[in-house]
């Protein structure tokens, strides 16, 4: 993990610069509902609202900062065109400010997007814009992005650290406030570069400073809590992908002088809980989230205590979730609360084992969901790879116990992290 020279004072976003881009942004923007949602209301036992950025124009609060700033542009700088580099929502609003505009831009974005939120951004920038993958991650398509405004004189849409993306964001806070009867006790919001907690942050805190802002990292991108705990902004040397839209190694210089400001607390959220929040969320509130999206709801767990009879408002930041990605976030669903495990298994070289192990090893709610022979020879004197699904997480002891009075050798991938990696 590197560490990065302390950040110069930033000049603070004013309140006025977020009332201007509200006005700028009614040419474009849908104002979201904020709805109260019973589900979560009486799980945890308070009101919860949820600030529905999902039913963007597209499908995330994204266009609110991209749009504004390059509104703000010169007829000069305007000809020269745009550049932005996204892992898919800053570039789907980027993409579809260029339409809008009539100006062209070219979209630097990780190999690694859903190919869902590539299509977007084609379709929103059609002959406006010009899309190029590159890199594995945001910090890789950044870095190209910036060789070509050097080489071409084109103006950069940095997706979170510059004051006027940062207003943009904080037009969601005066929609939430204005919305509801009473100030919000507390506030839960997303956080990967953390343009969009700056913004709220920026606001809320002028309007109704004891609303308590919670910023809510990935586990596995955690750089806002780390710069925060360092007091310094740092590059993190590795970072799990896979909440694409908030996996961000590096936050920005304003943000993180904004947010170490406005913030009363940052968690962070694993991966599989998110993924088990979108389930629910699908299923329970036919709500459709991206990972990032599913993160402030994600938190409601860690705040189950404080948020007791609050009202709560939760930013839903964007529904760009691929359908071909569902299969794998529930299986991290699973994996998480402890219902899936995968083994690793030596059957014993004697006839009728594999039998054995279906009749006196699987309990009665035990499912078989992989089964595969490591070896294409020889299959059976080899060890084969066994998914078992649970219908309670409490049944996995008893599994265990089974394996070994059966004297079946095995080892329990979930809790070796090299080879479980080795699965996706």
């Amino acid at each position: 993990m590197k560490s990065v020279s302390k950040p110069q004072k930033h000049a603070p976003v004013m309140m006025e610069e977020i009332v201007r881009a509200h006005h700028v942004l009614k040419e474009v923007i849908v104002r979201t509902p904020l709805q109260w949602d019973a589900v979560l209301s009486a799980k945890y036992n308070c009101n919860v609202y949820l600030k529905r950025e999902d039913l963007q124009v597209v499908r995330s609060f994204k266009i609110r900062g991209s749009y504004n700033m390059i509104r703000s542009l010169s007829e000069e700088e305007l000809a020269k065109g745009i550049v932005c580099a996204s892992a898919g929502n800053h570039a789907q609003g980027v993409a579809f400010s260029c339409k809008t505009l009539g100006i062209q831009g070219k979209i630097y974005m990780p190999s690694t997007t859903p190919n869902q939120k590539v299509k977007q951004v084609r379709r929103f920038g059609g002959e406006n814009v010009k899309v190029v993958l590159i890199g594995d991650t945001y910090d890789d398509a950044y870095a190209e992005a910036m060789k070509t405004c050097d080489e071409q004189g084109m103006t950069f849409i940095h997706p979170f650290d510059e004051p006027r993306i940062i207003a943009g964001n904080g037009t969601i806070a005066m929609e939430v406030m204005e919305s509801l009867n009473t100030a919000a006790d507390y506030i839960f919001v997303t956080i990967g570069g953390g343009g969009l907690a700056a913004g709220i942050g920026t606001y809320i805190k002028t309007v109704s400073p004891n609303t308590k802002l919670i910023g809510v990292e990935p586990l596995g991108a955690a750089s806002m809590s780390e710069a925060l705990l360092r007091k310094e902004v740092v590059t993190m040397d590795v970072i799990d992908k896979f909440i694409d839209g908030a996996a961000v190694k590096r936050v920005g210089d304003l943000t993180f002088d904004i947010c170490s400001r406005t913030l009363d607390d940052v968690v962070k959220v694993p991966e599989g809980k998110a993924c088990t929040t979108i389930l629910e969320l699908y299923n329970e509130n036919a709500i459709v989230v991206e990972p990032a999206g599913a993160l402030s709801v994600s938190a409601l767990d860690l705040y189950r205590e404080q948020i007791k009879g609050k009202t709560v408002v939760c930013i839903i930041s964007g529904g760009n979730n691929d359908i071909a990605r569902m299969q794998e976030i529930k299986e991290r669903s699973l994996i998480y609360e402890g219902l899936k495990h995968y083994f690793m298994i030596n059957f014993p070289q004697r006839a009728g084992a594999l039998r054995e192990f279906l009749q006196d090893v699987l309990g009665p709610g035990d499912d078989i969901t992989n089964f595969e022979y490591t070896k294409k020879h020889n299959k059976e004197n080899g060890p084969a790879l066994v998914g078992i699904e649970l219908d309670e997480k409490d049944d996995y002891a008893a599994l265990i116990e089974r394996l070994n009075r059966k004297g079946f050798e095995y080892t329990e991938l979930n809790k070796d992290r090299n080879l479980f990696n080795l699965l996706y």
